[in-house]
This record gives structure tokens, C-alpha cells and sequence, in this order.
């Protein structure tokens, strides 16, 4: 057996982030660290290179928490502010290779990218700190492309009616911030040890799945594992896994899995 794939949760929580401002509910005022939850994001580690999926608002504080001290890669999910607003932060990054920080999106993606951060592309006094990028484009439509080495199958799916990549790292797959998932993106998600899947709470909501439909999905794809992220301040932690099936928990910030 080959060297296991690592991910990281840096984030599970929404675009609030947990506790949530001026908010009084339990689960915010919690002391429970697994009820902490910054805005969502993974790292992915394999054979010593590192893989950022999303740069949050919080990312600083994220990347410090897990000790990261180099990245090799970003990809990312879709450009709403809880998944790019972080990315000045890898600045310290991007520094060092002549063609900068490799960045993997769709072609919307990567124009939003350069709306929303605009300075980063254009001609700017040498003193002004900005990331060094290397766009790539994803086609959501290819079997795979390559990140570090690393085979990445885009998987599509649909955030309300905004288009957004999942992606399926060998027998692991991240699946975030959506409501409905294509037949054709359902068949790219069999046979897998671990599926992280947006969860965001019991009641529907219009662009996440709630924690039922979330449920529906894994009964239909049976995962050996699954973790629900994007988690509002509905869910408590320990009270919602008591009720989860087997082999089915929310995931929390810090924690750490290893597939084959």
C-alpha cells in the first residue's frame, strides 16, 4: 500500500463562521471546541506536498493552527467571500517560485479571481505586498488534472444555481457548499473510503443541503466514512452525532484523517 493521502480541516463552519456575531444560542456560546468553527476550507497533504482547497477570511489563522510552513498548490471550490477572501494571506507562499503560487479553478473562477482582487494583476509600487499567482484553469468536463503530482478529479455540482467543484482526491472525495449533485457527478462519487459532504443544518435551506438530504446521499453512494462540513450553529456537536448513523460524524476544525 502506497503512502495514505492526509487532510486537514481548517474550517467546517459557514459563511458566519461559529460563534456567530451577536448571536446568544447554545452551540455560540459553547465551550466546546469542536463547536468552533471557522469559515470552510481543507489542506490536503501526500507525499510531502501540500494542497490548499479555499482561501478563507480567516486563513491566517488557519494555516497557524495546523503549522503549515509551505504550500505547493490552492484550488478552489467557487469564489463566494467565505472561500476567497482569505487569499492575500499566501503572500508568504508565493514568494518563493519564479512563476508564482500555482491557483486551480474553473474559468469563472479565476475571472472572479481577478475582478475581486484586481490589485494582485496589475502594475503596483514595489513596496505593495500582493501574492505572486500562476492561474490555471480547471475544465470541470476532464476525467482529472494534476495538482503536486497529485491526480484531482473535478467533480460538479450546483450551490443553488451557482455552479461549484467538488473535488475527488483518489478514494477521498470534498463536496462542499451545494444542494444537488448530477447523476453524472453521482457516478464519479462510488466506490469512496471518505466523502465530505455539505451539511448545514436540519431545516432546508435553498443552496445547502440540510442534514437529512446530506443523509440521502451518503445512503445512496455508501461511503465507507463520511464527515458533514459547512455546519451552522443549529448543529451542536456531540448532540448531533448521537443521532448520525454509523460511520457517518460532523468534522470539526483541527481534525485530521488519513485514507489509503
Amino acid at each position: 500500500m502506497g503512502e495514505p493521502l492526509r487532510l486537514t480541516f481548517l474550517g467546517t463552519g459557514t459563511s458566519h463562521g461559529i460563534p456567530m456575531i451577536g448571536c446568544a444560542c447554545p452551540v455560540c456560546r459553547s465551550t466546546d471546541p469542536r463547536n468552533q468553527r471557522y469559515r470552510p476550507s481543507v489542506l490536503v497533504r501526500w507525499r510531502g506536498k501540500t494542497i490548499l482547497v479555499d482561501t478563507p477570511p480567516e486563513l491566517r489563522l488557519q494555516l497557524l493552527r495546523a503549522g503549515v510552513s509551505h504550500l505547493d498548490a490552492v484550488i478552489y471550490t467557487h469564489t463566494h467571500a467565505d472561500h476567497l477572501f482569505g487569499l492575500d494571506d499566501v503572500r508568504v507562499f508565493s514568494s518563493h517560485g519564479a512563476s508564482g503560487l500555482p491557483v486551480f479553478g474553473s474559468s469563472q473562477t479565476l475571472d472572479n479571481l481577478r475582478r475581486q482582487f484586481f490589485y494582485v494583476f496589475i502594475e503596483t509600487p514595489a513596496a505593495g505586498g500582493k501574492p505572486k499567482l500562476d492561474l490555471r484553469a480547471i475544465d470541470p468536463l476532464d476525467r482529472k488534472f494534476i495538482v503536486a503530482g497529485l491526480d484531482v478529479q473535478p467533480v460538479p455540482v450546483l450551490h443553488g444555481t451557482t455552479p461549484v467543484l467538488g473535488f475527488r482526491f483518489g478514494s477521498l472525495a470534498y463536496v462542499t457548499d451545494t444542494n444537488r449533485i448530477p447523476s453524472a457527478s453521482m457516478d464519479l462519487l462510488q466506490g469512496l473510503d471518505v466523502l465530505i459532504l455539505d451539511a448545514l443544518r436540519d431545516r432546508p435551506h435553498p443552496t445547502h443541503f440540510s442534514l437529512g438530504e446530506a443523509l440521502d446521499v451518503v445512503e445512496r453512494l455508501r461511503p465507507r466514512r463520511t464527515y458533514f462540513t459547512h455546519i451552522c450553529h443549529d448543529l451542536d456537536h456531540v448532540a448531533t452525532n448521537r443521532r448520525l448513523p454509523s460511520g457517518v460524524d460532523l468534522a470539526y476544525d483541527g481534525l485530521t484523517i488519513e485514507v489509503p
